[in-house]
């Protein structure tokens, strides 16, 4: 059998509220390991409470790698979070330490772990001016004209997804082909050899059960207070529509928004967000679903067969279960 002498990455992966950035710390701790989180809300300044956002308490000393990276209202791609981690991971490695991607953004972990096909950067002028066109004919009929162009596209885009279909858009008139060809070309891969750990309950209940316990102690904790200060921020309270931003369609964030707009009651307000959570779990499980290379763990039931799936990537004693 032939050695493998790429450098080692663990990736711990799960649904929203199963403990993975718990687990990470305590992995890293462990291990001397520094952590790369890969989440698309973490990396927005001001979305602390509501994106589960570890404290410098929770982070426990550990070195956190890609969060706080952006404004609310800026961009940040699965493309550019690709390029960012890659050299975190680089300089992580060249440190003698290991690196741990920790998170539940799904299109993150596949575009660092098996790479993004060559697309183009994006174009304020053409971005600029589908924008107007949705501003005068609405999303729907650009989703529409997105149908002809790229029918394979339009069918796994829905079409109040504006941020979707402005950039398969944006690319098709930048290149003049289909943003689904570009996708299947093959990427190169990551020069790493990565054990992907999936920390996920058995029960759904008791997902559930987290997910509700959770957003509560969110509410306990600020987080109408914290969605209030954003909303008082200058240009996010002079923006025409915020919440087609991809920071405010972070769960529990367009439901807070909405509510403090007057539109929804308390309860309604709960209700929705704690369902919207509910749908990203849901989300994310199905694609975790197909990272056929991945180990399932329940994380209250399997504490050692986490500690020897590990162990026995690293090649050494066990390391974090009793």
């Amino acid at each position: 059998m032939s050695i493998d002498f790429r450098p080692p990455v663990i990736a711990i992966m799960g649904p929203t509220a199963s403990g993975k950035t718990a687990f990470a710390v305590e992995c890293a701790r462990a291990l001397d390991g520094e952590i790369i989180s890969v989440d698309s809300a973490l990396v927005y300044r001001g979305l602390d409470i509501g994106a589960a956002k570890p404290t410098l308490e929770e982070r426990g000393g550990v070195p956190h790698h890609l969060i706080d990276v952006r404004d609310p209202l800026e961009p940040y791609s699965a493309a550019e979070f690709a390029i960012d981690a890659r050299a975190a991971l680089d300089a992580i490695a060249a440190r003698g330490r290991l690196p741990i991607l920790a998170g539940g953004t799904g299109l993150y972990f596949q575009a660092l772990l098996r790479g993004l096909s060559a697309m183009p950067a994006a174009d304020p002028d053409v971005r600029a001016q589908l924008a107007h066109e949705a501003g005068h004919r609405g999303w729907a009929a650009l989703h529409a004209d997105l149908t002809q162009v790229d029918p394979e596209a339009a069918r796994r885009i829905h079409a109040t997804d504006a941020q979707r279909i402005q950039r398969a858009l944006e690319v098709y008139r930048l290149t003049g082909r289909p943003i689904s060809a570009l996708q299947r070309e093959a990427p190169r891969r990551l020069p790493y050899r990565v054990l992907k750990l999936v920390l996920a309950p058995a029960d759904r209940a008791v997902l559930h059960g987290r997910i509700a316990r959770r957003f509560d102690a969110m509410l306990r904790a600020g987080f109408l207070a914290e969605v209030e200060a954003l909303r008082a921020q200058p240009r996010l309270r002079d923006h025409p529509a915020p919440l087609d931003l991809p920071a405010l369609r972070a769960v529990g964030y367009r439901q807070a928004w909405e509510h403090l707009d007057g539109a929804t009651s308390a309860d309604v307000f709960v209700e929705r967000a704690i369902a919207a959570t509910r749908q990203l779990a849901k989300r994310q499980l199905t694609w975790l679903r197909g990272e056929l290379d991945a180990r399932w763990f329940d994380p209250a039931h399997d504490a050692r067969g986490l500690d020897d799936a590990i162990a026995k990537f690293l090649g050494i004693p066990g390391v974090a279960a009793p």
